[in-house]
């Protein structure tokens, strides 16, 4: 139990009061000593009091969350079959009519795939199935005396302000842009509406975007992500937040509606994360779509959807594909995934990678990461890929590209960072041997053929907090991680200095579209400056107290550059 204790530490910090964790440890460390300083007699009877204490003091605190069952052991909920993914190029496929209220409440997966690609990440202080209650049939009044929201509980506000708080400390770059810009205040006049996970990280984004002049109304892009604390904590300070935890599919598209329809007042900027926000404006309200001044775009989904658009012609508004920028793919991409992947699979799984043999498919910026990661743990890493390019940088540093059907039924782990759909099929699912661990690292939950594994044959097990084990008639065991969705998300959390990098990002590639003059982006879809590229770089460089070097005149001619920047062109590979 010292073991799960110590796994949990950073996470149970941020879940119970400071009370009580403190009290926790000081508990453990008493018990600790007792039994280092006790003979073997006393320590049975002093272990079996110290049991029925403990049992005592959990009956007495049955209401209290507990570290272990927040993490771990979440009530379970059912699920119903993943539907299809809508594609904006198809024009026969109908849009779905817009969900009512009396809809079944259940939790359904939503038909988007960005917004059931992950479940919450364990950092969540309350659990949604805490109060059973819609927090649609209630009537919540904020601090201020507003209701404009529609979140779990407003009254976890204080507690959610804390995390805000220890977000900040992380964030320190777009705290800075926050402060520079706060006197100019160039989102004055901007109406975002925003789409993304609702966390600490996001919240300070939001309360930048507020600093900076701009009014907001947020909805979740996934059901499972937000945390409901936060949510509370962005409504109390008059944020409008339409999101909680463990939403349906008719909450779903009910919040981001909500956040559209306010009577007097229209959005001219919006936020997207996966692209169900554009994509319901678009759909739903053409009209204030073709108001829109910008749409700034941080996923892979969501930036596929809006080439689409663009392609048949039908994107009337310039879009920012923040997902391309060189700051997100390195950061968020490369260096996020190669610390956050090992963090995922140990908390869900405990297994030692030390000559475990993996396979993981696709080596761009996330495979990369992954197979550093697995590598330096001392697994055998094999590589999938199509891309000759990708394969032969695999090759180079050190890994055996194969095809998925070679090495199936031997690997001890398969890890799918693609973007695609379809890459581990159902046959090669059959074929995966006793115990073999299949998780996502991609943004959607596409790339594993999930659905097909809901048959009467397959008996699911759920065996800790999403870890799911299929198990096949023979007796065959798959351990499937967060039912194919993203890993990191899902599983652990993302380094919140990683984020302060995404954020900066979206936050500048907003100041951007909205300050433009006209002209200067048609109706089409852009990647971030090279020079904002590198002047979010530049805030995020203090934390290491790092000093760049300046070009001289001399220098800066030599090379035919601005002294100030950029320094690349934009066709440079990093």
């Amino acid at each position: 139990m010292a073991h799960a204790g110590g796994a949990h530490a950073d996470l149970g910090m941020r879940l119970l009061p400071p009370g009580a964790s403190d009290s926790a440890r000081s508990h453990s460390l008493t018990h600790t000593v007792s039994l280092a300083m006790s003979e073997s007699a006393k320590q049975a009877k002093e272990s079996e009091n110290a049991a029925e204490k403990y049992s005592a003091m959990s009956a007495s605190k049955k209401g209290e969350a507990n570290v272990a069952e927040l993490c771990a052991f979440p009530p379970m909920t059912s699920h119903k079959p993943v539907k299809k993914q809508i594609q904006f190029a198809d024009d026969k496929q109908e849009f779905s009519k817009f969900p009512t209220k009396a809809g079944c409440r259940s939790l359904s997966r939503s038909i988007s795939q960005s917004s059931t690609d992950s479940y919450t990440s364990a950092a969540s202080y309350t659990d949604s199935s805490d109060d059973e209650t819609s927090p649609r049939d209630k009537i919540q009044v904020n601090s201020k005396g507003t209701s404009d929201f529609c979140v779990r509980n407003i009254k976890q506000a204080e507690f959610g302000r804390r995390e805000i708080e220890i977000a900040e400390q992380e964030m320190s770059a777009l705290i800075s842009l926050r402060k520079r810009a706060q006197g100019e205040r160039p989102l004055s006049g901007a109406k975002i509406v925003g789409c993304t996970h609702i966390t600490a990280q996001t919240a300070v984004l939001i309360e930048t975007l507020v600093a900076l002049g701009a009014q907001c109304r947020w909805a979740a892009c996934n059901i499972y992500s937000t945390q409901n604390e936060v949510a509370a904590a962005l409504s109390d300070a008059g944020v409008a937040v339409f999101a909680w935890k463990g939403e349906t599919e008719d909450d779903f598209w009910w919040c981001i509606d909500r956040c559209i329809s306010m009577q007097g007042w229209q959005p001219n900027m919006i936020l997207d994360d996966g692209g169900d926000l554009t994509h319901w404006v678009y759909k739903k309200y053409p009209g204030i779509f073709k108001k829109i001044r910008g749409i700034v775009e941080e996923s892979v989904t969501g930036v596929h959807r809006l080439y689409q658009l663009s392609k048949v012609g039908k994107l009337c508004v310039p879009a920012m594909n923040v997902n391309d920028s060189v700051t997100k793919q390195k950061f968020d991409n490369l260096y996020c995934c190669r610390e956050s992947i090992l963090d995922g699979l140990k908390r869900t799984t405990d297994v030692m990678f030390g000559g475990k043999q993996v396979v993981v498919c696709g080596y761009g910026e996330v495979g990369k990461g992954c197979c550093a990661a697995l590598k330096a743990l001392g697994a055998i890493v094999y590589v999938t890929e199509t891309d000759p390019i990708c394969a032969l940088q695999a090759c180079m540093d050190g890994f055996r590209v194969v095809k998925l059907s070679e090495v199936i039924r031997l690997v001890d782990v398969v890890i799918t960072c693609t973007g695609n759909k379809n890459v581990v099929t159902r046959d090669q699912l059959d074929r995966m041997k006793n115990g073999c661990i299949v998780c996502n690292m991609g943004h959607s939950n596409t790339e594993i053929d999930v659905a097909s594994l809901r048959t009467p044959e397959l008996t699911w097990e759920r065996v800790r907090s999403q870890v799911d084990h299929v198990i096949w008639p023979d007796g065959k065991r798959v351990v499937l991680l967060a039912e194919g969705r993203l890993l990191n998300l899902s599983c652990s959390t993302v380094p919140t200095f990683v984020l302060s990098i995404t954020a900066t990002t979206q936050a500048l590639a907003l100041i951007e579209l909205y300050n433009a003059p006209e002209g200067r982006y048609k109706q089409d879809v852009y990647l971030l400056p090279k020079k904002m590229d590198e002047y979010v770089a530049s805030l995020h460089l203090p934390t290491f107290e790092a000093h760049l070097t300046e070009l001289t005149d001399e220098q800066a001619k030599y090379l035919g550059l601005n002294k100030n920047g950029p320094f690349k062109p934009n066709f440079y590979r990093y």
